[in-house]
């Protein structure tokens, strides 16, 4: 054999070795469970594998679909999924104060601004306080909407009569048929409703003061996911941050959103600018722990504040590279 061949079939090799190595990468393949389809911050591992960012980052993702942060939440701790998409913060810290398996790999959402409780136009409702004694709707239990409703209770010393309806669509048909009196969306649901003049908001999750400025909603994961697949879900965050990234500076993503959801790309527009500053998505800080674990506690979640060590446990954000 010639010094040439030899040379040319350990090229071959090599390249052959290469293209193994990608192909390997290729086929990590995540499970995603995502609260609420459409919503503008739940959208972003859509959005980005539309935009072929997990693709670049060899990551082929699953997503199904839950009607809130408590659906989500369940099939994380059943590990019938790899990561939850906007869990509910009240809720993933009740799950770790009774032992279960659930770790926080990111922010998903901070602030409440973006969801929103409503009526219809014709409604004696007008304010926070006439929510006593009517019956008010929240996704799923455990979700950010339950814990901002609960919020309304004591901070406004109210007795509503609060009721899980899952997510906008069948929420509004309640509201609009007269089953409940007041309904929970988030952009761009509801927005042709409000322009209507159909329905009024009364209120937002920035209206209570254990929701606002601080982290509401979660990426999480499984222990189990994390001690098998931490390699993989790191290049998930990658992944996430750059889509993020995307989505508030490139014309693509609002395409790429307005094409997913079925709406304008000028409605596009106005969920993001209108709802979702850019800081509200940054997945890689928790905001307002001090408070929040008091009002976990406060508001039933858990039986007492978690601990320094308990938290440095319970979130584990892989580091931004």
């Amino acid at each position: 054999m010639t010094g040439f061949k030899a040379i040319g079939l350990a090229l071959a090799g090599f390249g052959l070795a290469v293209s193994m190595a990608q192909s390997a990468l290729a086929q990590d393949k995540l499970k995603l469970a995502i609260g609420q389809r459409g919503n503008w911050d739940t959208s972003v591992s859509e959005i980005g594998t539309r935009l072929g960012i997990f693709k670049k980052h060899n990551i082929e993702l699953e997503m199904l679909y839950t009607q809130g942060g408590g659906e989500t939440q369940q099939a994380v701790l059943s590990n019938s999924v790899d990561i939850g998409v906007a869990g509910g913060i009240m809720g993933a810290l009740s799950a770790y104060s009774k032992g279960a398996p659930i770790r926080i790999i990111g922010a998903e959402t901070t602030g409440a601004k973006d969801i929103y409780w409503y009526v219809k136009a014709d409604s004696p409702v007008k304010a926070l306080k006439d929510f006593d004694g009517k019956t008010v709707a929240y996704s799923t239990n455990g979700s950010s909407t339950h814990g901002v409703v609960n919020a309304f209770v004591k901070e406004n010393s109210i007795k509503p009569r609060l009721t899980a309806t899952g997510g906008p669509a069948p929420t509004l048909t309640q509201v609009m048929s007269g089953q409940i009196d007041v309904g929970w969306a988030a952009p761009p649901f509801g927005l042709d409703q409000i322009d209507k003049k159909e329905i009024r908001v009364i209120a937002t999750g920035d209206d209570t003061q254990a929701f606002r400025n601080q982290t509401v909603r979660l990426l999480i994961a499984n222990t189990a996911v994390l001690q098998t697949r931490k390699a993989v879900v790191e290049r998930y965050m990658l992944a996430y941050r750059e889509t993020v990234e995307a989505m508030y500076g490139s014309d693509e993503a609002i395409k790429a959103y307005a094409a997913f959801v079925g709406i304008s790309e000028t409605i596009a527009r106005r969920t993001r600018d209108d709802f979702f500053p850019k800081a509200s998505l940054d997945p890689d800080k928790v905001i307002g722990l001090e408070t929040i674990v008091q009002d976990a506690v406060a508001l039933k979640y858990t039986a007492q504040p978690l601990t320094k060590e308990q938290l440095a446990e319970l979130i584990q954000i892989p580091a931004r590279k």
